[in-house]
């Protein structure tokens, strides 16, 4: 296999990892009707359990991140996936309130480095130019395993029985992990290199933890993701609740419809970082391309407070699907930006801190979520999505008034000057 065809066998592979985590943690949401029904568990343990599953997930984005940047993402992203495979296996096989909890624990510490080892590889494999479309292609694995999780979990616990629905995936990541060990992972790193040349890593120099705790454009993506998780966390888990308490609609109409908007934003997360490239090998620079994508992107999530207004169900899910299109177009550039400037050696750390800032907000707001839609209504959390994106970019355009290289190939500063 040529260097061409490897790296976009490797781009195939995060596709499928970041699908698969997205499958393998809501494969619970759904097994848990069957759970509850044989093991008595509560509605308060169900909570623990998925809290349980938040608190690792947060803590190993950073540590999962720095980890990877220190050993380098295919031994990182083969451990990761290695572990929160064998303990989605583990479900499988539980037979108590603590196994569950040990189990899901297990799982989120796996997750965690996902998706910082997925920007790191495609740092590693891609130029500027291709770079936020491999990132797209990677990263939208997820939307899709979204939208695959509930039908297959039904069709394999009809054939296997709710463990099967651990398993069967479980033993999927493992595979995975042997493929993603077979890919030859040639090492080409002469001394020097250009800052925008394709890097393959040796794995062995990092930028500290502590130097980059105290670099201001880490902080600023770090605020720009607590900001906005909770947004995306609001769509995930309560809109459901919404169709069905307010819009009326069916449990199986809202199976038939609540996947549209995760397609969407799947759609978008390839077409984003395409566009993206396109721009940049039409003549803009990185700064002026991705930021371009992440303004229309902007632009287009205040569709969201039209949502509680509009009278048809299809409409509603239709401008849910813009929402969630423009936040693949915003991701994709968002994690290639860091990549942009934080290079090799210390993309997965960042990714990795502002992933954790994300799952911190979301564990602290989505109470707050509980309390607003029991005493009030929908409509202020609506309004609430609709606005907090564009104040996110604007506080990236004043915060980071240029996307350029922070470090050069042997982590040295790069000149303050246009890169």
């Amino acid at each position: 296999m040529n260097h061409s065809s490897t790296r976009w066998f490797i781009v195939f592979l995060l596709f499928v990892a970041t699908g698969l985590s997205f499958l393998d943690r809501q494969v619970l949401s759904i097994a848990i009707i069957k759970i509850q029904k044989e093991f008595a568990f509560t509605d308060v343990q169900y909570g623990m359990i998925n809290t349980s599953f938040l608190i690792s997930y947060a803590v190993m984005f950073t540590l999962g991140g720095w980890l990877i940047d220190k050993i380098g993402s295919k031994a990182g992203l083969a451990l990761s996936v290695g572990l929160w495979s064998v303990a989605n296996c583990m479900h499988g096989f539980m037979t108590s309130f603590n196994q569950l909890l040990a189990f899901r624990f297990l799982l989120g510490m796996g997750e965690g480095g996902c998706f910082p080892g997925a920007a790191k590889t495609v740092y590693t494999w891609f130029d500027k130019k291709e770079r936020a479309l491999a990132n797209g292609i990677a990263i939208g694995g997820s939307a899709i395993g979204a939208v695959v999780a509930p039908p297959l979990t039904i069709w394999l616990a009809s054939l296997y029985g709710w463990r099967g629905g651990f398993i069967v995936p479980g033993l999927v990541g493992i595979v995975w992990v042997v493929l993603w060990l077979a890919v030859p992972w040639k090492k080409n790193v002469p001394s020097v290199q250009p800052t925008d040349s394709p890097r393959i890593e040796d794995g062995k120099q990092t930028v500290s933890f502590v130097s980059l705790l105290k670099n201001r454009q880490v902080w600023i993506f770090i605020l720009v993701r607590f900001l906005l998780d909770p947004v995306f966390y609001f769509l995930m888990f309560w809109i459901p609740k919404y169709l069905s308490e307010v819009r009326n609609v069916s449990f199986e109409r809202i199976g038939s419809l609540f996947w549209i908007p995760f397609l969407a934003l799947g759609i978008a997360n390839i077409l984003g970082g395409g566009l993206s490239d396109r721009l940049i090998k039409g003549g803009y620079s990185i700064d002026r391309a991705r930021k371009t994508i992440m303004g229309v992107a902007a632009a287009l999530t205040l569709v969201a407070p039209v949502i509680e207004w509009v009278a048809s169900v299809e409409v509603a899910i239709a401008l849910m699907s813009v929402f969630m299109f423009a936040h693949g177009f915003w991701i994709t550039n968002y994690i290639t930006s860091i990549s942009d400037i934080f290079g090799e050696k210390a993309t997965s750390t960042v990714v990795g801190l502002s992933g954790t800032a994300g799952a911190v907000s979301g564990l602290l707001l989505n109470p707050l979520m509980g309390v607003i839609i029991q005493d009030y209504t929908y409509r202020p959390l609506w309004i609430a999505s609709g606005l907090m994106y564009p104040i996110a970019f604007v506080i990236f355009l004043f915060c980071i008034p240029k996307i350029k290289p922070l470090y050069d190939s042997v982590l040295r500063p790069v000149p303050t000057g246009d890169a």
